[in-house]
């Protein structure tokens, strides 16, 4: 049963319907941004709501681009409205180009890991389904060495008690999400409010972390 605080579909169905969904969506399926200035590079994650993924990396100094999508399943050119069912194996990703001599792959982590639940399986605060659960869908080898990492240094550093089971695997081919979802958070920054504040988000990030993104 849908959280009562949960109104991203009854949200999303409006907007699309406002804007024409069947002309978006034929617009915006597109591969994978590509890295616009030479030596750009893309990292994957995985965080629940992609709609709450975007913002704290698009204010971070070296992101180039952010782009919400789904990644992980088995359905091509998935829509919202198959991957929100559960039933495609795609989770909710957003897709980072950046600039690696600006900033680098462990800040994305740390900015990913302040930003999410990492011990719980299959669901983000009020959202459930593995199509919300947390993933580090790496790109390289590097990448998946500096991941691991990572993750073993917060295992021995976290500030709460139970365990890490956010894994850290291949990426696969990723979708772009229809165009009204991208931005989100700056095109309807009412009900982007409403949806992360009932979805109790930030209550838990403060809990888990000591304080709320900002």
């Amino acid at each position: 049963m849908p959280n009562p605080f949960h109104t991203r579909i009854l949200s999303h169905a409006f907007i699309a319907a406002f804007a024409g969904a069947v002309l978006f969506v034929a617009i915006a399926r597109a591969q994978a941004p590509k890295a616009v200035i030479e030596g750009a590079a893309v990292a994957t994650f995985a965080g629940g709501c992609f709609w709450c993924m975007e913002p704290p990396y698009d204010k971070l100094p070296g992101v180039i681009s952010t782009t919400s999508g789904y990644m992980g399943g088995t359905v091509k050119n998935p829509t919202y409205e198959q991957v929100s069912s559960g039933h495609t194996g795609h989770a909710e990703v957003v897709q980072v180009v950046y600039d690696p001599q600006k900033v680098s792959y462990d800040k994305l982590l740390e900015v990913f890991w302040h930003n999410v639940d990492p011990t719980v399986r299959d669901r983000q605060f009020c959202d459930r389904g593995n199509q919300y659960r947390t993933t580090i869908f790496v790109h390289t080898d590097e990448q998946h060495k500096i991941a691991e990492k990572s993750k073993e240094l917060l295992a021995m550093t976290k500030p709460f008690k139970d365990p890490i089971v956010t894994p850290i695997v291949a990426a696969t081919e990723f979708w772009p999400a229809e165009d009204y979802h991208q931005d989100y958070y700056e095109k309807n920054p009412l009900r982007y409010h409403y949806y992360r504040t009932g979805c109790g988000r930030d209550s838990r990030l403060k809990a888990l972390w000591g304080s709320a993104p900002k």
